[in-house]
Order: C-alpha cells, then structure tokens, then sequence
C-alpha cells in the first residue's frame, strides 16, 4: 500500500512537471501525513539544516565553480584544439577529439551537464566546418558528457558518498580506470563506424608534428588542475571540501595568467555557480526530507525484508535492480533518480553482499546511460539547446550507439569487479 501510494504520488508530480524539488517536498508531506500519526513535518527545518551544512556538500558549489572558470577563460577551448591536433589521425579525427576533450575536462569539472555543454560550444563550429555527420557529432559530444560523473572528481560520487556514508577518496580512485576504459570504448566505437562508413568523417585535417609539440602547452592547465585536485587528496593534505577549494583556487591563478578575469568574466561565473548550485542544494535537501519520512514510516526496512524474503539470489536482485534503473533513467532527472533510491537500494544490495564502492560506480554507470537515452536524457537537450537548429531526434540517434558502449562496460564491471576495485587498494 505504502509503495503503491509513493510511486502514483511521485509519478504524477513528476507527468504535472511539478519541480523535481517541489516534488520531492510535496511526497514527503503527504505520505508522512497519510502514513504516520506523528507529525513528521515538523522535522523539515532540522533536517534542510542538517543537509544544507553538511562540510562535504560545500565541495559542490566549489567544484561547479571550478568548472565554470576553465569555460569562461577559454580553457577549454585551448584544450580541445590541442587533442585534435593530436587525435586528427584517427578514424573520425575530431569525432575522437570530442571523446578526448570530454575525458579531461571531466577530470576538472565533475559535471556531466558542464562537460556536455562546454565541449558542445567549442568543438560543433568545427564539425560544420569539416562537414561532419551532425547526428554522430552531436551524438559523441552527449555521450562524452557522461565521462564528467564517473572520472574524478565527479559531483554525483560525491553525493553517493554522502548518501551512503561511503570514502569519497575511494570512490573517486574506483571511477579512474571505469573512466578511462569507457572512454576508450567509445572512441573504439567511433573508429568502428568511421571505417565501415567514411562518409561519418568530415575533410582530412593536415597537422604536422611542430603543431603538435606546441599544442601542448594548452594541456598544462588541466593537468595542473587535475593533480591539485586529486593529488592534494590522495596526498593527504586535504580533504574533497578543500581540495576543491584548492581548485578553485589554482583556476583562478590560470585564468588571470590568460588575461581572462574581468568584471563580466566574474558576474558569468558567479550566475553560473550559483543556479547549478541551488538546483542540486535543493534537490538533495528535499531528497534528505523524503528519505527521513520513508525511513520514519518504516518503508526502507519493508523493502528490505521483502528482497531478502523472495528467495532470490544476489544475482537476479542485482540484475532487477539494474533494470530498475534503466526503466526509471528513461523517465526520470539523473540527479534526482540517485537521491531518491539509493538510501532505499544501496543498503539491500550492501547486505546481499556487493561491494558499496563497487556498487557506486555501477550505479553511476546507469546514471551515464539514463543521461543520454530519451524522453529525459538530459545531456541531449543541452547539446541540442547549444547546437540551436535541427531536431533533437539528431542527438538522440547519434547517441544510440554509446548507449550501447556503455551497456557493455556495465557487463564488463559486474564480470569483473576489479575493474573498479582494484585502485581502492591503495587508499585507507
């Protein structure tokens, strides 16, 4: 009864395109009212307290804001021309610089939406000028967008971590190699396609290997970025909060070396930082809300006791739970589908005894996926709200055959585990 209440409530907040928070707010009110004699609402101030003060959540706005930075001072644009200077010999040319640039600005930003929309601006007036297939162009672009949430630092580990109470150092070595290889299937695929069909690749680019050598002094910064970030952590010199900090920090000295910092250059950041920010504050602070009711109401430990009373192996639950959220990913906002199941899902799949690192990158896996497959894929609108001309069915057929890729790293990680455990070994 409780669930079948919960999930009508939540689908028709969601089909009435009611705020994902407001959503959120507006279930945990109802079913705490419906389902308990106590008044639950009267612990919504402590708990947006608790939540919105938390010192691990501070790391988000910051790394949004680092993010922001490397856009604005045409960082990101330096660093897509210098890896397709270095990737244009390869089947697709900059179809392959799309991957590659999406790869390491993930290593800066922690955003998929960030990443998507940045690579999408400086890397499209390029396709058109080389008259590449728009549909697989576009497609590449929204997929690698996805690689923002899985290769560290990534905004959605962090907010697993703090919903699990998992080491987000941990979890941010698991996604390293997760990262890499996925990023390297897609690039796989591209080459794949560009063979069979040449007509996929746009005019051949000339660049002699002078070019090439100069061209990277573009990528000092992302690495710069990258071991200030990660290194100062896994150094033990800060935790994730000041690491971003540190970021942050280091991203504004780049910025002022470009010549980039001015008055304008400060109000675009600051606007950008602070709507991403509040979006993903608010969404979490409500989640937090509807997670203590459900919790109150006793649902979580229902659910569990009915997994565990099935009868069925760790297995099949594991693969249910997969096609859980693959259906949901198809319906609803990433971010909002994480805060919502897993306090409820972690904890079943933890005690079937699946690793909680592991289980964090698998889900972020699916996240990827949901990202990039229609009605809701958000990464697909923010490519096509950039690329403003032709449909978004565009997008969405050139993003297929990464969806694919991507079903075939989950297959990959469950097979082999190690693939993002192994790392974790090296860390406390």
């Amino acid at each position: 009864m409780i669930i079948t209440v919960t999930l009508i409530l939540l689908l028709t907040l969601l089909v009435l395109s009611v705020p994902v928070a407001a959503a959120l707010i507006i279930l945990g009110l109802s079913i705490g009212t419906i389902f308990s004699d106590f008044p639950l609402y009267r612990a919504m101030g402590e708990i947006s307290w608790s939540a919105s003060t938390d010192f691990l959540l501070l790391s988000i706005p910051l790394f949004v804001m680092l993010g922001e930075i490397l856009l604005r001072a045409g960082i990101a644009e330096k660093m897509y021309n210098a890896l397709n200077r270095w990737l244009s010999w390869l089947p697709g040319g900059l179809l392959q610089a799309n991957i590659g640039t999406s790869a390491l600005f993930a290593a800066t930003s922690g955003s998929s939406v960030a990443t998507a929309a940045t690579i999408t601006t400086v890397a499209l007036p390029q396709g058109r000028r080389y008259n590449y297939s728009e549909k697989l162009f576009t497609g590449s672009i929204a997929a690698g967008g996805t690689l923002g949430i899985l290769i560290p630092p990534s905004i959605n580990l962090i907010v697993y971590g703090f919903l699990t109470n998992t080491s987000i150092p941990r979890l941010f070595l698991a996604g390293i190699v997760p990262g890499i290889l996925l990023a390297l299937l897609f690039m796989l695929c591209l080459a794949i396609a560009c063979i069979v069909n040449p007509q996929l690749s746009g005019g051949k680019q000339v660049v002699t290997w002078p070019e090439r050598i100069e061209s990277l002094k573009d990528l000092i910064p992302v690495l710069i970025i990258f071991v200030v970030v990660i290194g100062s952590i896994y150094a033990g010199l800060a935790t994730p909060t000041e690491s971003a900090a540190l970021g942050v920090i280091a991203s504004l000295g780049l910025a002022f070396r470009y010549k980039a910092v001015s008055i304008a250059f400060f109000k675009q950041v600051f606007e950008g930082t602070i709507r991403t920010s509040s979006m993903i504050m608010l969404i979490l602070i409500s989640a937090n809300f509807l997670n203590f009711i459900l919790d109150a109401i006793g649902l979580a430990e229902m659910l569990n006791d009915f997994v565990m009373n099935l009868g069925a192996s760790p297995f099949k639950t594991l693969l249910v739970v997969i096609a859980l959220y693959v259906v949901l990913g198809f319906f609803v906002e990433t971010l909002s589908l994480m805060v919502i199941t897993v306090p409820i899902v972690a904890p079943i799949l933890i005690n079937l005894g699946y690793d909680p690192i592991w289980f964090g990158i698998l889900l972020i896996l699916l996240i990827e996926m949901a990202l990039i497959t229609p009605p809701v894929g958000l990464n697909l609108y923010v490519v096509q709200g950039v690329r403003q001309r032709g449909s978004i069915v565009d997008v969405m057929v050139g993003a297929i055959p990464f969806v694919l890729m991507i079903a075939v790293m989950i297959v990959l990680l469950i097979i082999f585990p190690d693939i993002a455990l192994y790392c974790t070994q090296f860390v406390n």
